[in-house]
């Protein structure tokens, strides 16, 4: 039976999501390229033979729109034989590129492909691609949400809400974070799975010095009169401090088979050993990391135990405190060099980046397998279970 190994997983570092930010200057064609380059000259891969290469990219348009992976392709110096597409699964963008390519190749219809993400937030702001529109969603699906559904910031105060999970609680666990990144930083963790950009060589966000008493100061992100109003139990906790932040980055993975890695005489970091994907409430849109960590575990044959580390996307604070209430997950195994908070979420390419990250954490505490979650609008959730080779 055919299987579904990674054989190099690399990053670029991330750059703050703004016009002062390390990457704001570089390209998304070039930072997607970037990270597709340096996937093959790590690996030694010919690229000719590469099947297709799948793209994770939320704000599709501008100069990410029009299948920007073909471009990234090219500008990279694959050959023009090679294919290329984009998708669009909110957040989980990149993950579910991986899960595509792993079906493709555990299918036979791949030999070798590559997943990969970018966003540059800062080119291209969040939420671009929906602008100018008045109605997204039409009669039948207002139909289905009489009262409207709500932005991400006020599902992670939702969240927060109906978990029981307090302001202290998502303050302490973002100072978690960034001391995490920070430590891993400073030790070199982070230098087997990042590619220079030029002269940034490390990820622009991470902070320390902050305190508990100093992030009670700030104030809260998403207030809102109205919704106040329609949700009293909102305690208005979530900051801009334990959410994730606005980032520019891209990342990529090399995907194929046991045989075919051994024929070229490469050497496989993990295997993909499960996926799924889940659906949830899409009210509080962003909960949905808990069945779909259920689903991918079932199907793996696995439980939480048998989990040495795991990657849940720091979307918010609130959502990470909620998955780990709701599953029991061990939160010292989880986002162990850090997360989103600290790291930054440039939303394409997360979910590439925290398999990437997650892979390279396995090798260096030498734990065997890996969960990786992402909430993702809509109520949507992608989980991928992967085992360290």
């Amino acid at each position: 039976m055919r299987d579904a190994v990674i054989v190099e997983a690399v990053r670029t570092p991330l750059g703050r999501g703004r016009e002062t930010g390390a990457l704001h200057d570089v390209h998304p064609v070039d930072l997607m390229a970037h990270s597709l380059r340096a996937v093959v000259d790590r690996s030694g891969v010919d690229p000719n033979l590469i099947d297709d290469v799948i793209g994770g990219v939320v704000s599709t348009v501008g100069e990410q729109g029009a299948n920007v992976t073909r471009r990234a392709a090219l500008a990279a110096g694959y050959p023009e034989s090679v294919p290329a597409t984009t998708v669009d699964r909110q957040c989980g963008s990149s993950q579910q590129a991986l899960h595509f390519a792993a079906q493709g190749v555990i299918a036979g219809a791949y030999d070798i492909a590559v997943a990969a993400g970018v966003e540059s937030m800062s080119r291209v702001p969040m939420g671009s691609s929906m602008l100018g529109t008045t109605d997204p969603s039409g009669v039948a699906f207002a139909e289905c949400y009489p009262d409207g559904l709500v932005p991400q910031g006020i599902s992670a105060e939702l969240i927060a809400a109906r978990w029981g999970i307090s302001r202290t609680q998502m303050d302490e666990f973002a100072l978690g974070s960034h001391a995490r990144a920070a430590t891993a930083t400073k030790n070199g963790l982070f230098d087997a799975e990042i590619s220079p950009v030029g002269e940034v060589r490390t990820d622009e966000g991470i902070r320390v010095g902050s305190t508990l008493e100093t992030l009670a100061g700030l104030r809260p992100a998403y207030f809102d009169e109205a919704m106040a109003r329609r949700f009293p139990q909102i305690e208005w906790n979530v900051t801009a401090a334990n959410a994730s932040q606005v980032t520019d980055g891209s990342a990529a993975l090399l995907v194929t088979t046991s045989e075919r890695a051994a024929q070229l005489g490469l050497t496989p970091l993990a295997r993909v050993h499960s996926v799924a994907v889940a659906g949830d409430d899409p009210l509080l849109m962003l909960t949905a990391v808990v069945p779909a960590t259920r689903k991918v575990l079932a199907r793996a044959g696995l439980t939480l135990d048998d989990i040495d580390l795991f990657e849940v996307n720091e979307a918010f604070a609130s959502v990470v405190l909620a998955w780990a209430q709701e599953t029991g997950a061990d939160l010292n195994k989880v986002n162990v060099h850090g997360g989103a908070i600290a790291l930054g979420h440039p939303l394409g390419a997360s979910g590439a980046r925290l398999t990437t990250t997650l892979i390279h954490a396995l090798h260096e505490r030498g734990g065997r397998f890996g969960l990786q979650t992402m909430c993702e609008a809509g109520g949507l959730a992608n989980a991928t279970v992967i085992e360290r080779l």
